[in-house]
């Protein structure tokens, strides 16, 4: 207890330095499976922590089956459209209902294969043979469990605890963000799943900052995106959010197309943005691991499950609008734009497993953040937080660097 104890108060005392003493969190918090167990309770899920896009469950019977900190999960929409998160775990002996089920699918009723006990879609008891002679037994006694959950802009969200304020709450802002995409109107295009090994914390360090464009991605997001232009938005309780701004040559090239030229890769635009959010790429991770992306003509969303200290697993998903799946050129270029995503994701693997190779080392040093980091400062104040039961405070301030920082100094 004394060694999880002095490795929570090394994260506490690392977060509270300034952004330009920042250093990295020490190597046990991404090692220790103490470490982990303690996250899980105080951060993972005491949090929301996002399973499914609505458009994985488009009609009553639709179902993803999927394991979650020691539950068998199912994610499903009933006969009168609402969607639930269930346990899977029978209320009769305890059996995985589903326990060879595909990870999606469509059923009519949920049956156990032990004793063949059925559930309705919301849960509920429906036939249970042989049970007669149990006294005072009433089969509305006896549903399979649920969580709570909620849909927030076609993202379906689970809370372990049941303690969480509404997502409507916490994420008003992150709402107003990206309220042009109308994310909840568009459907998952490409979707790859990847055995990750490596702490959450590795992947969502990796997911918000840019810095790294400048080494891992320097042949690919990095020649659109450049590293050394990325910056954050202040510090806010319940999500982060990072501009990566297109090259001049990127700009120009979608004006071009915009005007009949020559069409840029990907899909149709998203109408009805901004300048800047038609010129960048919104970075967001909504606490403690919603990773969200918005582009000129997508969004980007990856599923992180916590497994334990050193694993992961993540769904890195594309959704598009149903306008650009109408397009002409869509299935063209579907097929480009999986090739370029899978590049590009498997260049963040392979930092991902060698950075956690790394933090096994004895030799292993808690290094100096730059200024392009600051995403990564931002989510140890998340965490320490966290660990000492509350959220961080809302910055009241412009951010460190980008244009609006200049602007306010001027």
């Amino acid at each position: 207890m004394a060694a999880l104890d002095a490795i929570r108060q090394d994260v506490i005392a690392t977060a509270a330095r300034p952004l330009d003493q920042a250093i990295t969190l020490p190597p046990a918090a991404y090692t220790d499976e103490a470490h982990f167990a303690l996250e899980r309770e105080a951060v993972l899920k005491s949090g929301w922590l996002c399973l499914a896009h609505v458009s994985q469950l488009k009609t009553a019977g639709s179902y993803l089956a999927l394991d979650l900190f020691d539950e068998p999960l199912l994610v499903v929409r009933d006969k009168a459209g609402e969607i639930r998160v269930l346990s899977r775990v029978c209320a009769h002996r305890a059996m995985d209902i589903m326990p060879d089920a595909p990870a999606s699918g469509k059923v009519g009723l949920l049956v156990c294969p032990y004793h063949r006990w059925v559930y309705n879609l919301d849960g509920s008891l429906r036939g249970c043979s042989q049970m007669q002679h149990a006294a005072s037994f009433d089969k509305r006694d006896w549903p399979l469990a649920s969580f709570r959950s909620e849909v927030w802009h076609g993202f379906v969200f689970v809370n372990f605890d049941g303690q969480a304020e509404p997502l409507e709450q916490q994420y008003a802002d992150f709402a107003r963000a990206i309220a042009p995409w109308q994310v909840a109107e568009m459907e998952i295009a490409i979707d790859m799943a990847w055995d990750c090994p490596f702490n959450w914390k590795v992947m969502i360090e990796n997911w918000m900052e840019s810095y790294h464009h400048i080494g891992a991605h320097s042949k690919t997001l990095n020649l659109s995106m450049p590293g050394e232009a990325t910056w954050s938005e202040p510090e806010h309780p319940h999500f982060i959010q990072a501009h990566l701004p297109y090259t001049d040559k990127l700009r120009g090239e979608l004006a071009a197309a915009a005007a009949g030229g020559d069409k840029v890769p990907g899909f149709a635009p998203v109408p009805g943005l901004s300048d800047e959010q038609a010129h960048e790429w919104g970075l967001f991770v909504g606490h403690p691991c919603f990773m969200f992306l918005t582009t000129h003509d997508r969004v980007l969303w990856y599923r992180l499950l916590p497994v334990a200290a050193d694993r992961c697993t993540l769904l890195t998903t594309t959704l598009v609008s149903k306008a650009a799946m109408a397009a002409a050129d869509f299935e063209a270029s579907l097929t480009s734009e999986t090739e370029m995503l899978r590049a590009f994701h498997c260049e963040d693997m392979v930092v991902n497993a060698g950075v956690q190779r790394g933090l096994k080392s004895a030799k292993a040093v808690r290094g100096r953040l730059s200024h392009l980091e600051e995403p990564v400062w931002l989510i140890q104040r998340h965490l320490a937080a966290r660990l000492q039961g509350r959220h961080p405070a809302r910055a009241s301030r412009a951010p460190y660097f980008g244009p609006r920082a200049a602007k306010a100094a001027e």
